[in-house]
């Protein structure tokens, strides 16, 4: 088969949709189609994984006890962090909305399979980490196969990752990388939402090229 020829215009367009992927937390409640979501699920296991493991473990959230557990984690992992700031930092931080928990009609948290054989631990001696890196390169993936289909995503890290995974009842070697929530944005922007409601300014050093 010939490679397709991805031309200026194609490269253009795969710009924006990179500009325009955000972090998203204020969802419509409208249904996901599921034929939606597995295509973008199909996109995530086409991601490059170390020793080609592909040790993504995808579980989609939708019994309500469960989210309400997730939910309260988040709650509590929150008032700890907010408790971590003071003064107009403080208040900054907690007229944030930093999770669409409620609202997203599709949780789906992401597991690192720890003890998969796929692969048989080709370039992972040396760093092992690189499996959980795998399921990162996934996440990423999903996330733009989601943007270019409309649908938002928002990564929610303010939980106890320890807490998730027992809600869950997942095997013991899956360790939680992300939990997303997906839905239809409510709104969208070009900027990140933490700059454009005044949390941080765009740190310059990672878009520097350093030379050695």
């Amino acid at each position: 088969m010939d490679p397709p020829d991805f031309d200026a215009a194609f490269a253009a367009r795969l710009d924006t949709l990179f500009a325009w992927r955000r972090d998203v937390r204020r969802f419509r409640p409208d249904p996901l189609d599921e034929a939606t979501l597995r295509a973008c699920l199909a996109a995530a296991h086409r991601a490059p994984s170390v020793g080609n493991s592909r040790p993504w473990r995808f579980v989609r959230v939708s019994d309500p006890a469960r989210r309400e557990a997730v939910i309260a984690s988040f709650g509590q992992c929150n008032a700890l962090a907010a408790a971590g700031y003071e003064g107009e930092r403080a208040a900054r931080y907690r007229a944030l909305k930093l999770a669409g928990l409620k609202e997203a009609p599709v949780h789906l948290a992401a597991f690192c399979d720890g003890e998969t054989g796929t692969g048989l631990g080709l370039g992972r001696g040396t760093m092992p980490e690189t499996l959980a890196y795998s399921v990162v390169g996934a996440v990423q993936c999903l996330w733009l196969a989601a943007r270019a289909r409309g649908i938002g995503v928002g990564w929610v890290s303010i939980l106890d990752p320890c807490a998730v995974t027992e809600v869950l009842a997942v095997p013991p070697a899956w360790r939680l990388v992300a939990y997303l929530c997906l839905g239809r944005p409510q709104e969208e922007h070009p900027d990140p939402e933490l700059e454009r409601h005044g949390w941080q300014a765009e740190d310059p050093r990672g878009a520097e090229l350093y030379e050695r």
